[in-house]
Formats: C-alpha cells, structure tokens, sequence
C-alpha cells in the first residue's frame, strides 16, 4: 500500500488540477508506483501467488488507460511515459 504523503505527491505531480484523483495520467502513476512497490515485495516472497495475481491485474489496468491515452491524447501520453520511464 502507498502512504498517504506518497499517494499525495503522486497526485499534486501528476494531477491536472488541485482535487484531480481520477485522470487517467494521474490513474497510471498510482498504478506505476504501486506495481513497484509490488515486484519489489515479490523479489523476497517469490510464492505469494495472490499477489502477484494482484500485480498482474495492476498491469493490465495501466495498459488499458496507456491506451486510452495513446488513442485520445498523445501528448500526454508521451510526456507520461517519458516521466515515469515506461516502454523503454
């Protein structure tokens, strides 16, 4: 889980504006944030399959709203993925 301070952070960076929770760019940062700190977990607890059934599902939700902003908003999506370090 993501603190409440990080969870903030990720929001006023990534927000269009002051109570913006639920764009899509600021969606695929939370997602991005919470999938790391998942692979970290499952790097020492390699037989929590639960989670990584979790992590899964996480992926395919942030693939899912990355293209719906590579269809509707390409600029955004590059500067997106530019910030977060995505698709290489």
């Amino acid at each position: 889980m993501l603190s409440k301070e990080k969870r903030q952070e990720i929001i006023e960076e990534y927000g269009v504006h002051e109570n913006d929770t639920g764009s899509a760019q600021v969606q695929v940062a939370l997602l991005t944030a919470r999938i790391d700190q998942l692979t970290d977990h499952l790097e020492n607890n390699h037989q929590d399959h639960d989670s990584r059934r979790g992590l899964m599902k996480m992926v395919g939700k942030r693939k899912k709203f990355l293209t719906y902003l590579k269809n509707n908003k390409i600029e955004v999506y590059r500067e997106l993925i530019g910030k977060l370090g995505l698709r290489g």
